[in-house]
């Protein structure tokens, strides 16, 4: 049998169930983040939060956000108004930024594959920040934070200097395909959000593989069947996003 080769930020653990509805698996934990961008030398940067290393992520560096509470409804029955108001709430106690869920343009909503992991399925936005003097974080939660461009940092996760969980990275590198704010806006504005509804399997070379729908393995969760790619490969050398049926 071939031997697990796991990447260290491979966030998923061993995935054995294959349905939501089987014993054991947890229900997602809604929770929401944004993604703030601002100007920087002709291009822009994204804000990043390093997690605490002793709670949930820990020692990842992330987005602003964290998981959707009661509060977080006001007095509507709509999770999309609850995803934007945690976000807006989150990215104040975390950065001391304050931003208005109005600006914000929701581009993806990710959740990982079943299992008995404390799981969150997060609602994604990205805005503009503007106005912003100083980010105030409380060394608690949140240890650090840095404003870098999306292609640093993921040359970064490359080298190993940073840890970054699979939807950051995708996120990242997809932020990376473009050079001005104005650029990115504009492209998710105009675009559907994409629903990541993750399977993870081992493929026959003991490489571990995120598949999305598109993917010719993701009905049979076979990450070897040949055909389309929609997919994550997460080996111990590096993350490789393999991708021939969905538009971005």
């Amino acid at each position: 049998m071939t031997q697990d080769k796991q990447h260290k930020n491979d966030m998923y653990g061993n995935i054995d169930a294959r349905s939501e509805s089987e014993e054991g698996v947890l229900p997602p934990i809604p929770a929401a983040t944004v993604v703030l961008l601002r100007e920087a030398e002709q291009s822009y940067e994204v804000l990043m939060l390093k997690k605490n290393s002793k709670i949930t992520f820990g020692g990842m560096w992330v987005f602003p956000g964290g998981k959707i509470d009661p509060e977080d409804y006001g007095e509507e029955n709509d999770l999309e108004f609850a995803a934007r108001a945690a976000a807006v709430r989150e990215t104040k106690e975390e950065t001391g930024i304050s931003v208005d869920s109005t600006d914000f343009i929701h581009f993806a909503h990710w959740t990982p594959p079943p299992g008995p992991q404390k799981r969150f399925a997060t609602w994604f936005f990205i805005a503009k920040s503007t106005g912003v003097k100083s980010v105030e974080i409380d060394e608690g939660e949140i240890k650090d934070h840095q404003w870098i461009k999306p292609s640093d940092a993921l040359a970064k996760h490359s080298a190993g200097d940073i840890d970054l969980v699979p939807p950051t990275w995708i996120t990242l590198h997809h932020l990376s395909l473009y050079e001005k704010t104005d650029d990115v806006l504009d492209h998710f504005s105009k675009t559907t959000p994409k629903v990541y509804e993750t399977r993870v399997v081992k493929a026959s070379d003991g490489d571990r593989v995120a598949m999305w729908k598109g993917d010719a393995g993701y009905g049979d969760w076979d990450a070897d069947a040949a055909g389309d790619r929609h997919r994550l490969v997460m080996s111990p050398g590096g993350f490789s996003f393999e991708n021939n049926v969905e538009a971005y």
